[in-house]
């Protein structure tokens, strides 16, 4: 049995899907972009598009009961792996203690324009 998340304090989905879901103990999440809740816009810059899609990831995390420290794999898509040494400091900031296993890819596009997006798994 799988249970449809929805985190209020993440941005809306921008096509037909969910959250994330939980699947036993372990939940799925979409992508998370950088964009920012309150007016649905991407901030200027791959950092600035980093910390705040870590930031909607965190909230869905949260929505499905678990946080930073129950990841264990995460995708990170970037417009441009040039950009690999920023997103890795910032993602440091979030990923404390044990880092998660991860895939980094660089994307032919992102939606809406984005320079960056991560999806994860977490077990409880």
């Amino acid at each position: 049995m799988n249970q449809t998340i929805s985190a209020p304090n993440a941005p809306a989905a921008v096509g037909p899907y969910c959250h994330a879901k939980l699947a036993g103990n372990t939940l799925y999440t979409s992508g998370q972009l950088g964009l920012i809740p309150a007016t649905g816009e991407l901030p200027q810059g791959v950092e600035a598009q980093a910390r705040q899609a870590l930031t909607n990831l965190g909230a869905v995390l949260q929505a499905g009961g678990m946080g930073f420290a129950d990841v264990v794999k995460t995708t990170v898509f970037l417009a441009d792996m040039g950009d690999f040494a920023a997103i890795n400091a910032i993602y440091a900031e979030f990923f404390t203690g044990e880092a998660p296993a991860r895939s980094c890819v660089q994307a032919g596009a992102l939606p809406k324009g984005a320079l960056f997006e991560i999806e994860a798994v977490a077990v409880k």
